[in-house]
């Protein structure tokens, strides 16, 4: 199964080296490739291991194999038109595809992973592959963006490092080389010989994933990068690395949460909180497309783990798979909405004519509308969930009034970009002039195949899988 994995990946970095003209529809068939052996995971007997006690399928991963390969899917659709919006040579079409793959095995490995060492591999292959997939677009502001990137994720992985070490150990007296098993860790975490040593290596770590997130204290660097590469790389960014991370996040959690609930969550509360109140203001004034998409992400995946510590662990995941499929439509979207480089909100929603610039506008509407939790979104029960996990939480505890005053904070933050969307709805269908926009095919398979996946996130029997992974 491992082989079968690796295998579409294999395909597509050696066809990358081909120049046949048809060559481009074999590199995205070859993402379709990618969604079989996941959905073979997805539906087998659980926990079940793919390589001894290093790699392991459960629920919880083989669910975020599945959203990130969806998206893998529909990014590779966007990418046959994308020649179409923007300049871009078949040499650097191809090179995209060639890093993707590369890409694509790393994420495997971090996701799977049983071992925090081989986490830690999987998620630097991700990082370093990712460099070149933004030096797509050859200009200097993209250059500098990928170089950028570059050191702001050598110093997300090396904290994530550095905290591994820590973790290793404070459990190694007791556990000695399976210290690094995170299913050894999670059992044994009430053992721990260190509890000190192992929270700081969690905090540490914890602070690297969520700098690769774009939270707190660097919540620019993201959006910067996003902006000046290709806007399926954006795509790729929210819903596939953004995704595999906060699965690590999960992981590490997990154990601390078994080490001392209280520190885990009054940390992830604090920072969260801190992330949103900053995001907040910058959504507020942000001034084109790909920014104010950028930034919703950080907020939502800052959600996401505050959800996860509050033991709104359905919640978390539901509002996840919304964020997963929600977001990369949108940015999907920005190839078109931004057409002839215009940035600016206005009349964006204006000149869709024939059938597919009317599916477009119904579809892009949707999502925007979505993102912003309104009924009937995934997002919408996913935030009422996990605001109740939150009071549920704060009632049984002696903090009660400071949580519920967080809480209060968090709701005023999030009304702040509600009305930010809403407005920016309004100047996209009711300002500015109406300028002529083409729709293609493969914009429109995309954005179909995330509306379709969103309904079947909230079919009865795909919520009634999403309560019991945890």
């Amino acid at each position: 199964m491992l082989y079968l994995l690796i295998l579409p990946s294999l395909l597509m970095f050696l066809v990358s080296f081909s120049h046949a003209r048809k060559s481009k529809y074999i590199l995205s068939f070859s993402t379709f490739l990618i969604l079989i052996p996941i959905v073979s995971l997805f539906l087998m007997q659980k926990p079940f291991h793919l390589l001894d006690d290093y790699l392991i399928v459960d629920k919880l991963n083989s669910y975020v194999l599945l959203l990130v390969s969806i998206v893998a899917i529909g990014v590779s659709l966007s990418l046959l038109t994308l020649y179409k919006h923007v300049k871009i040579q078949e040499r650097e079409y191809h090179r995209f595809y060639r890093f993707f793959a590369i890409f694509w095995v790393g994420l495997i490995i971090s996701i799977l992973a049983n071992h925090m060492g081989i986490f830690w591999i999987g998620l630097e292959l991700a990082t370093l592959s990712t460099v070149y997939m933004i030096k797509t677009n050859k200009s200097k502001n993209a250059s500098a963006e990928a170089w950028n990137y570059m050191l702001v994720g050598a110093i997300g992985v090396s904290l994530v490092l550095f905290g591994i070490i820590l973790m290793y150990a404070s459990a190694k007296p007791i556990l000695g080389e399976d210290a690094m098993n995170f299913s050894s860790l999670l059992l044994h975490a009430k053992e721990i010989p260190y509890p000190f040593l192992f929270e700081m290596g969690f905090a540490i770590s914890a602070v690297g994933l969520f700098v690769k997130m774009g939270f707190f204290p660097m919540n620019l660097w993201l959006t910067n990068i996003e902006r000046a590469a290709f806007y399926p790389v954006a795509a790729l960014f929210s819903g596939m690395l953004e995704t595999s991370v906060i699965l690590g996040f999960f992981r590490f959690s997990d154990i601390a949460k078994e080490v001392n609930y209280w520190h885990l969550f009054g940390f992830t509360m604090l920072y969260s909180t801190i992330t949103i109140f900053i995001v907040a203001f910058l959504i507020y004034r942000s001034k084109d497309f790909i920014r104010l998409f950028a930034l919703s992400g950080i907020e939502h995946m800052a959600l996401v783990a505050i959800f996860w510590v509050s033991g709104g662990t359905f919640a978390a995941l539901l509002h996840l798979g919304a964020h997963a499929f929600i977001k990369p439509s949108l940015f999907l979207a920005t190839g078109i909405l931004e057409s002839n480089g215009k940035y600016n909100f206005n009349g964006a929603l204006k000149g869709y004519h024939g059938v597919k610039g009317k599916i477009f506008l119904f579809l892009v509407g949707l999502f925007l509308l979505a993102i912003i939790s309104l009924p009937p979104s995934p997002m919408f029960f996913s935030e009422i969930y996990g605001f109740s996990a939150m009071i549920s939480f704060a009632k049984g505890s002696d903090y009660f009034l400071l949580i519920i005053v967080n809480i209060i904070i968090l709701l005023l933050l999030l009304s702040i970009i509600f009305y930010k969307f809403v407005n920016v709805y309004q100047m996209m269908k009711y300002e500015g002039k109406e300028r002529q926009k083409k729709v293609y095919f493969g914009e429109i398979a995309a954005l179909a195949l995330f509306a379709l996946c969103i309904v079947f996130l909230m079919l009865p029997s795909s919520l009634k899988y999403l309560r019991g992974i945890v």
